[in-house]
């Protein structure tokens, strides 16, 4: 139970379990340092249809160099290379995780469109990024605001989705279901210089 008195029932192994406590705790302005002050969100997979509709946002074109920070098990990678022929490297801190991804890379034979990297997605160069793809929590969004500022070229663009980056104006925002949930994704693109 929170400290606010409200209490949080999931279905185990619910995909949402993870993303609803981390909301109810900002929301309820519970402490979060059960949160591994290196680990930026909670891994969280991302419905098909909507790995698709973030990737279609944010107009990623072949030839393109898409990064994903905290990429899970790859599915925004594989998508990334497979349907629109675009280079992905993917940022995991978990070993299982990059395991699980790598092992998804090799299955489909994307080895050399798609990268994994094992590390902190703090001590990435973002620099050869057209796009990045985040599904971290608004905090996260906002530790990492000052890096994607400083190493993205003009005109990369940022697809989130669910959370918002503060201090950045989203070029887009829209609303999607999937798996009877409603998400929401924004794009935000760095202005040209």
């Amino acid at each position: 139970m929170l400290r606010s008195g409200v209490r949080i029932w999931f279905r185990p192994g619910s995909a949402l379990a993870a993303v609803a406590l981390v909301l109810a705790l900002e929301a309820a302005g519970q402490d979060k340092r059960f949160i591994q002050p290196q680990k930026l969100a909670p891994y969280v997979s991302s419905p098909q249809p909507i790995v698709y509709k973030m990737l279609e946002i944010a107009r990623l074109k072949s030839g393109e160099t898409l990064y994903d920070l905290g990429c899970g098990d790859g599915r925004i990678l594989t998508t990334a290379a497979r349907e629109f022929g675009a280079k992905a490297i993917g940022v995991e801190l978990s070993p299982a995780l990059v395991k699980r991804a790598r092992q998804a890379v090799e299955s489909l034979g994307l080895q050399d469109q798609v990268k994994v990297i094992e590390g902190d997605l703090m001590n990435v160069d973002l620099s050869g990024a057209d796009v990045v793809a985040l599904y971290l929590l608004t905090e996260a969004n906002e530790q990492l605001r000052p890096k994607l500022e400083k190493e993205l070229k003009p005109g990369a663009r940022v697809v989130s989705l669910e959370f918002r980056i503060k201090g950045w104006k989203p070029s887009r925002v829209e609303k999607v279901e999937a798996h009877r949930h409603p998400y929401t994704i924004y794009l935000y693109e760095l202005p040209q210089k």
